[in-house]
């Protein structure tokens, strides 16, 4: 059966995951009260101490559902898949109670990443001229860095609900075109659901956070979804959907670096950050965001409904141009109307 004979069930997976992840945040918020309060510091959004560790409740609804309803459909998600997302939460929730040291916690998520990886089908590729061995590997650097930036993105309220709705939407209506089997549709629906029943809790001003819990697996699974786009030839969509984190996170990076800062470091120099430093408010921020998310999503369908190489060279230049003016708007500095009388 395609992905279009699944369309109710994708629709009832996303709504359980959505119903689940509320009820289990509802559950938990008390918990996490008690024990993983994130205490503002000079780098923090937040003014209040908020509980983190929501991402318990994302990740558990989105594998349950998913592995669940795959099993129904006879087309199970991949074994080494729900191991690897297990595992880079409870990386990450040891991080949010006890900091783990950089180079300990790089070294488990690229073993995450890794298994995910390396325990694809050989016959998934994206360049076929160049060796396996030389793909996998840079396929292994490239998820390690998509799970980090997903972290390091997630420092506003509803962020990063703006970045995975729009994404896995888009995801889900590409399969539905035709473009994606079952298991990563179904994975990127019950996410959706998910994220769905956490941004409630974490509009402005937030009730809870993810924390690493969430954050590194969400970016697990959403780098696993977009490589499974990738491996089926829709490498625009693939690049397209996360171009604004991909830019925000990946120039944030190498003008610390430039400047020799410590860049493994905390910081609030992205520029999603400067723009709330600049005089945006956070909700502003967090539309706007969403709202170029939406204008990719678009660019992406219509690069797998037009299947054309030329097609994909315009839209994803449309795309870098849209998220390079953002990116300009976000790092100017808000002129406030005494100024301008002055």
């Amino acid at each position: 059966m395609t992905v279009l004979n699944h369309r109710p069930l994708l629709v009832l997976a996303a709504l359980a995951a959505s119903l689940i992840c509320a009820a289990l945040i509802v559950l938990l918020r008390p918990l996490l009260q008690r024990y993983a309060l994130a205490r503002p510091n000079a780098r923090s959004s937040h003014v209040v101490p908020t509980p983190q560790g929501a991402g318990i409740a994302v990740i558990a609804a989105t594998l349950v559902v998913a592995c669940v309803y795959a099993l129904a459909a006879g087309e199970p998600i991949p074994l080494m898949l729900f191991g690897a997302t297990v595992f880079i939460a409870a990386t990450g929730f040891l991080d949010d109670v006890r900091t783990i040291p950089v180079l300990p916690r790089l070294l488990l998520q690229a073993a995450a990443v890794a298994v995910v990886v390396f325990s694809a089908p050989a016959d998934l590729r994206i360049v076929p001229a160049i060796p396996l061995a030389l793909e996998r590997a840079g396929l292994l650097f490239a998820g390690l860095w998509f799970v980090n930036l997903v972290n390091f993105m997630d420092g506003l309220d509803l962020m990063t609900a703006a970045e995975v709705v729009p994404t896995t939407a888009a995801i889900v209506l590409i399969s539905w075109l035709g473009g994606l089997p079952l298991a990563p549709t179904l994975t990127a629906a019950t996410l959706f659901g998910a994220m769905l029943g956490f941004a409630p809790f974490n509009r402005p001003v937030a009730r809870v956070f993810l924390g690493d819990v969430g954050s590194l697996p969400i970016g697990l699974l959403l780098g696993w979804c977009l490589l499974a786009l990738a491996w089926h030839q829709h490498i625009a969509a693939a690049l397209l959907l996360p171009l604004y984190y991909l830019a925000d996170a990946t120039l944030t990076l190498l003008r610390r670096i430039a400047r020799r800062e410590p860049f493994w470091a905390a910081h609030r120099t992205h520029f999603y950050q400067r723009a709330t430093d600049n005089g945006l408010t956070v909700p502003a921020v967090v539309t706007e965001v969403f709202v170029l998310n939406v204008a990719l999503a678009a660019l992406a369908l219509a690069s797998v409904w037009l299947n054309s190489g030329i097609a994909d060279i315009v839209l994803l230049a449309t795309g870098a141009l849209a998220v390079a003016l953002l990116l300009y708007r976000f790092s100017q500095q808000k002129v406030s109307q005494a100024s301008r009388r002055a």
